[in-house]
């Protein structure tokens, strides 16, 4: 595992991880949910998102009734944190463990510092969405597997963050969606997109079509599914021009999905590459400029380039 820390990107076997993957996601619905409640509503539901942190993923800072909170997933140490600008704090072991049980020890934490917040008890974008309360079916954890997939994040989440540097248009942060479990990154052209149709299981059909309600070219991390057992980074644009799937986009083994209209680069593809640094760079520049392109985004005005203040 100190080798993983320091250096290499690490192996993420799906099939070894996906259990403890399906906990986890379940896991930090319950904590996304308490951050969509108590924080103001940002456009695109910015407000809901978690962050890479040194040691996992964090809320940030949510305003309460006494000052701030945060509550943070901590995959070194294995533990759920919570601490408030009051100075209170609790903490509980991330071990194998229901959903409910998992639900019911946050809130005791919550009240045990202070923290009120009601939610909405059932998942979104998961199907069937059982009540967090009523989820007694035994989950797995493996300490191990869920360590090497937030290594990935962060490696990822640090190169996603050089490219966002690159564009001074309206961006999103690089944040972590709770409800689809990946770390995304979004640019904007500044107009207005057609309607969104707006599906996704157990999610209001509002929310997709504010989220999609101006033209984006979007970027991401996902470990994958059943359905597609192998983690993969994503790009797709919204509106998607008839020209977008024919672009010229890199690395070699990046492929277009007909059936969900994105890009694709298996995770191995950049791991295995002699530098997956530049080789994600490639991947996240070559599928924006078939968006921007194919879409005549007004990219000079749009994007910057600061090279010359990293001398």
């Amino acid at each position: 595992m100190e080798k993983n820390l320091k250096g290499t990107w690490p192996i993420i076997v799906f099939e070894k991880a996906k259990d403890t993957l399906t906990t986890v996601q379940l896991w930090m619905q319950v904590v996304g949910k308490i951050r969509l409640r108590k924080m103001p509503w940002l456009n695109h539901s910015w407000h809901v998102t978690l962050y890479v942190s040194p040691k996992g993923f964090t809320t940030s800072s949510i305003p309460y009734e006494q000052g701030i909170f945060e509550i943070e997933f901590d995959f070194i140490n294995h533990q759920l944190l919570l601490v408030t600008s009051t100075g209170k704090s609790a903490s509980f072991s991330l071990v194998p463990m229901s959903v409910a049980k998992f639900y019911q020890q946050l809130f005791e934490k919550l009240e045990q510092v202070g923290v009120a917040v009601n939610i909405h008890h059932a998942p979104n974008e998961i199907d069937p969405a059982v009540p967090f309360e009523k989820d007694n079916t035994d989950r797995n954890y493996d300490a191990e597997q869920i360590l090497l997939f937030w290594q990935a994040v962060v490696k990822v989440h640090i190169v996603f963050t050089r490219f966002k540097a690159s564009f001074t248009g309206k961006a999103s942060p690089v944040h972590f969606f709770w409800g689809a479990f990946d770390l995304a990154y979004t640019r904007f052209s500044g107009r207005e997109a057609p309607e969104h149709p707006g599906e996704m299981p157990n999610m209001p059909k509002a929310v997709m079509q504010e989220a999609y309600s101006h033209e984006v070219s979007s970027c991401g991390f996902w470990p994958g599914s059943e359905a597609f057992p192998q983690a993969v980074f994503y790009a797709y644009c919204y509106p998607t021009p008839d020209a977008y799937k024919r672009q010229p986009v890199s690395p070699t083994e990046t492929f277009y999905s007909e059936e969900l209209g994105e890009y694709f680069l298996p995770y191995e593809a950049v791991r295995n590459s002699p530098n997956p640094e530049s080789t994600l760079l490639s991947f996240l520049q070559t599928t924006y400029e078939a968006a921007a392109n194919t879409a005549n985004w007004d990219r000079s005005t749009l994007e910057c380039d600061l090279t010359h203040f990293e001398k």
